[in-house]
């Protein structure tokens, strides 16, 4: 299964912040839009990416005052991308590695959506578990 698969199947919306919101503000829209990261956009460019985990660290080595710092001081600015037509196996692997929960898709350096680890491992299941009908039915017409 490719990355554009899962996009069709979960839709391609993208939830965003700027760098110069505050980490309250971070911490309110993950709330609203139930969702675990923000991808971090300077001018339609992404320049970072800001998690649950980024908000628990920071609010851990600065207390309540860093609710009003900028999201620029605690996102991630390394930020690994998926393509489009990468699969998800080698998401997994890279994910698993490098222990990340979400990467932004590009394509063309465009911002086109978002996979989550849970994204993949729902589809690596549904996979699986098509496989394996599959080949309960061939056992059965045998």
């Amino acid at each position: 299964m490719l990355v554009s698969q899962i996009l069709r199947s979960k839709g391609d919306s993208v939830f965003t912040i700027a760098p110069t919101e505050t980490i309250a503000a971070v911490a309110a829209l993950l709330n609203s839009r139930k969702v675990g990261a923000l991808v971090v956009l300077d001018a339609e460019q992404v320049v970072g990416i800001v998690s649950e985990r980024d908000v628990v660290r920071a609010l851990a080595n600065g207390g309540a005052a860093a609710l009003g710092r900028p999201v620029s001081g605690v996102m991630t600015k390394d930020v690994l991308f998926a393509q489009p037509g990468e699969t998800v196996d080698s998401l997994l692997g890279r994910m698993t590695d490098r222990r990340i929960r979400h990467l932004p898709v590009c394509e063309k350096e465009r911002l086109v959506g978002i996979v989550s680890i849970g994204d993949l491992v729902k589809s690596k299941i549904s996979e699986v578990e098509a496989e394996a009908d599959g080949l309960k039915a061939y056992i059965a017409a045998s």
